[in-house]
C-alpha cells in the first residue's frame, strides 16, 4: 500500500506540476484553455470553470492541456465560437515554444526547488576524514599513511570531510602535498605526490584519469536490517552490528562490503562484526540471485538477506544563498546525466534491458518512501528531471516534437503542412508505444512475473 500511494503522489504532483506549466504560460498569453485533465482516459472527476473544465482521468500516467485553436482556425472558413486571439496557432512562433517549453521547464524548476529544501534543511552527506583502505602500491601507503589516521588539514587549510581532501587532492594537479594526520591522540605531517589513476564512472562505467593518494574513507558499514528467514538470520547477524571483516578481508564501505558479498553467491564465508564492544565471527552461506549485468548479460552474485546503513556518515545544511546554488547545480548535472543516459541507450552503448517502466518507477519510490520523506523528495526531483529530458526529445506526441517542428517553421518560414504533421505523430505515437510495451516488459522480467511460463 505505501508503495501504491507514495507512487500516485508522486507521479500526481509532476504531472500537475508539468500541465500547470503549459497553462499558466498558455493562459498569461491570452490563449484560452478548453481543458485541464491529470490522467487519461474515463473522467474520475470534473470541475467547470468559467473557460476551462478541470478533469481527473482514471489513468494516471500523464496529463493534456488543450487549448483553442491549436491548428490554424481560420483554415476552415466557419465561425469561430471564440475570440481568434484566444487561439493558439494564430500566436507569434515564440509564444507558442514558450507554451510547449513551459512544460519541462516546470519540472527543471520542481527539481531545483525540491534539491534547494533539503539541501537548506537536511543538507548534504558527508562523513570524517578518517582513512580506510590504504593501497599497497599508492603513494600514501609509501608516505607512511596507516588505516585509522584521520585528515586534520591539507597544505595548512582545515580539513572537516572527506570531501574537503578529496576536493584538494583534485585541485593539486598532480603536485605534491602536504598531510596533518591525526594518529592515536598525536599529530604529525607527512607529504604525498598523488598519482594519475584511470577510473570507472559507478553509474556509466566511463573511463576517466583522477587524481588519487591510493586511499578511501572508513564509513564502518553497519547493518540496517535483517530479512525473516535470510542467511544472514540464520548465521545469526542482527540489526546495528558494524562489519569489520568479510572472509578475513576488511572491509571499510558499503560499498565494499557488498562487494564482497556479491562475489560469493553459494559460498559459505566469515563475517567478523563489531557487537557491544566485542569482536564475533559468523559463518554465512551466500543466496545465488541472478541479475542483469552492466552490459545487459545475466550474472549470478551472492545475498545474505541484510540492508546496509553507514553509521558514520551526517549532513551539513547549506545556507540558504548557497542551496539555491546548489540547487541548481545538481538540477543542471542530473540534465546532463539523463541525456547522457537517454544518448547511450538510443546508440546502443546501454542495453535496451535497462530501460525501466513504471513497475520499477513505482517499486524504487516504495523504496525511497521507505527510507524517510527526504529520499523520497530527492527522488521525486531525480524523476522530475527525467520526465523533463525525455519530454524534450524531438520525437512527435511529445513537446519536443512540436519544439522541433517550430525549429522548422522558424527556418522555412512557414508551418508544416496539416498531413505532414498527422504523419508525424501516428510514428510518433507508434515509437512511444513500443517503448513503453519494452519497459513494461523489462518490469516484469525483473521481478519474474513470467516465470509461470517456464
Amino acid at each position: 500500500m505505501t508503495t501504491v500511494v507514495s507512487f500516485v503522489v508522486v507521479i500526481g504532483v509532476l504531472i500537475l506540476i508539468h500541465e500547470l506549466g503549459h497553462f499558466l504560460v498558455a493562459r498569461w498569453a491570452g490563449v484560452g484553455v478548453e481543458r485541464f485533465s491529470i490522467g487519461f482516459g474515463p473522467v474520475l472527476f470534473r470541475w467547470r470553470g468559467k473557460e476551462t473544465e478541470y478533469c481527473l482521468s482514471v489513468i494516471p500516467m500523464g496529463g493534456y492541456v488543450k487549448m483553442m485553436g491549436e491548428e490554424n482556425p481560420l483554415e476552415g472558413g466557419a465561425a469561430l465560437p471564440y475570440a481568434p486571439g484566444k487561439a493558439f496557432a494564430l500566436k507569434p512562433l515564440w509564444i507558442r515554444f514558450l507554451i510547449v517549453f513551459a512544460g519541462p521547464g516546470m519540472n527543471f524548476v520542481l527539481a531545483a526547488a525540491i534539491f534547494v529544501v533539503v539541501l537548506a534543511t537536511i543538507g548534504r552527506p558527508v562523513w570524517p576524514a578518517a582513512i580506510g583502505r590504504v593501497a599497497a602500491d599508492g603513494p600514501a601507503a609509501a608516505a607512511g599513511v596507516r588505516t585509522g589516521d584521520v585528515v586534520t588539514a591539507i597544505d595548512g587549510r582545515a580539513v572537516a570531510h572527506w570531501e574537503d581532501l578529496e576536493h584538494a587532492v583534485a585541485a593539486s594537479g598532480g603536485r605534491s602535498v602536504e598531510l596533518r594526520l591525526r594518529r592515536e591522540g598525536a599529530e604529525q605531517t607527512v607529504v604525498v605526490t598523488p598519482r594519475l589513476m584511470t577510473v570507472r564512472d559507478p553509474i556509466f562505467k566511463d573511463a576517466k584519469d583522477v587524481w588519487d593518494l591510493g586511499v578511501g574513507p572508513r564509513l564502518t558499514p553497519q547493518i540496517g536490517a535483517v530479512n525473516p528467514g535470510s542467511p544472514a538470520e540464520r548465521a545469526g547477524l542482527k540489526a546495528g552490528d558494524h562489519v569489520v571483516a568479510v572472509a578475513g578481508q576488511p572491509v571499510f564501505t558499503p560499498e565494499e562490503l557488498m562487494q564482497a558479498i556479491q562475489k560469493r553467491a553459494g559460498q559459505t564465508f566469515e563475517v567478523t562484526v563489531e557487537r557491544g564492544g566485542r569482536s564475533e565471527t559468523f559463518p554465512v552461506t551466500a543466496n545465488v540471485v541472478k541479475e542483469k549485468g552492466p552490459t545487459g548479460q545475466e550474472i549470478e552474485v551472492g545475498r545474505i538477506g541484510v540492508s546496509i546503513v553507514t553509521r558514520t556518515v551526517t549532513y551539513a545544511p547549506y545556507s540558504p544563498p548557497a542551496a539555491v546554488w546548489q540547487g541548481a547545480v545538481k538540477t543542471w548535472d542530473m540534465t546532463g546525466l539523463t541525456a547522457k543516459g537517454f544518448w547511450k541507450i538510443v546508440t546502443g552503448q546501454i542495453p535496451l534491458s535497462n530501460l525501466g517502466g513504471p513497475v520499477q518507477i513505482a517499486s524504487e519510490t516504495g523504496r525511497q518512501a521507505q527510507e524517510g520523506a527526504a529520499p523520497l523528495a530527492v527522488f521525486t526531483a531525480v524523476i522530475s528531471v527525467n520526465l523533463a529530458v525525455l519530454n524534450l526529445l524531438p520525437v512527435p506526441m511529445l513537446d519536443g516534437g512540436h519544439l522541433f517542428f517550430f525549429l522548422i517553421e522558424a527556418v522555412r518560414g512557414r508551418p508544416l503542412s496539416v498531413r505532414k504533421r498527422e504523419l508525424a505523430q501516428q510514428l510518433g505515437f507508434v515509437l512511444l508505444m513500443l517503448i513503453m510495451v519494452l519497459a513494461l516488459y523489462n518490469d516484469l522480467v525483473r521481478i519474474d512475473a513470467f516465470r509461470f511460463l517456464k
